[in-house]
């Protein structure tokens, strides 16, 4: 995989800095590694790679919140748009770590607002405390559910490839080798031959990888990391409307 993405220009988080897309459309496709191999030597001339210290795959951690009862996963499996996601999400090779709040609206668009976090610890996530008073202005501002209500309930590591085209009007993140620990259960569940590739864009701006997706048969395919990730680690959530993807993914694991 690294040979392939070295033939991709670099590009740096500074140069990135304006293709935030805070405010955008998203496009979720589920395939697995060696297509994803095809898919970016098709794309190599058309894209950037980010690169920190002349790295093109970064790690990633991510801790989700919510209520006793699930309340968040049970809004999301039941098929409502307005819906909310409170998470702790650490970039671990740049050492940056954020509180964030994903807002998705009834007509698709999805907003994240975040804050700084100082002194995050990925190998610690249990310290880090959601009703701690530096946080409490920004929750009030955007998040719809009372933060002591809140606990921590699924983890989630995984390796991200970011893209970004030439005309730098759109973000392509390809996550890789996805681990999920369940907080309330212990379960585990490792899914390394899945990848889940997410088109950023703001509206419906012309986007290159759409024609070697449709080559690759590669289709449009919803994946909440916190949603799968929960149903897959507790047997106790229910999950009526996730058995199609979940079958999906069964059978991308197994053609």
């Amino acid at each position: 995989m690294n040979d392939i993405l070295r033939q991709l220009e670099p590009i740096t988080l500074d140069e990135m800095s304006g293709i935030r897309l805070m405010n955008r459309t998203d496009t979720k496709f589920v395939t697995t590694l060696p297509m994803l191999e095809r898919l970016l030597v098709m794309a190599k001339d058309d894209y950037y790679a980010q690169a920190i210290d002349d790295k093109r795959i970064a790690a990633y951690f991510t801790v989700y919140f919510d209520t006793p009862d699930c309340n968040m996963y049970t809004v999301h499996e039941t098929g409502h748009t307005n819906r909310q996601k409170l998470r702790v999400r650490s970039y671990v090779d740049s050492h940056l770590d954020f509180l964030e709040v994903k807002t998705k609206n009834n007509r698709g668009r999805t907003k994240k607002k975040r804050v700084s976090l100082n002194g995050f610890n990925p190998d610690d996530s249990a310290a880090f405390d959601v009703q701690c008073p530096d946080y409490a202005d920004f929750l009030h501002q955007y998040l719809h559910y009372d933060p002591a209500s809140l606990s921590r309930q699924l983890e989630n590591r995984f390796d991200r490839i970011t893209l970004v085209n030439k005309a730098k009007t759109e973000r392509l993140t390809i996550d890789t080798h996805l681990r999920f620990r369940n907080i309330t259960t212990g379960n585990l569940r490792f899914m390394d031959d899945i990848v889940i590739i997410e088109l950023k864009r703001d509206g419906l701006m012309p986007s290159p990888i759409l024609g070697h997706l449709r080559q690759l048969r590669i289709k449009p395919h919803g994946f909440s990391k916190y949603v799968i990730g929960s149903a897959l680690t507790n047997d106790q959530l229910h999950c009526n409307r996730l058995k199609p993807k979940l079958n999906d993914i069964t059978k991308l694991l197994n053609p």
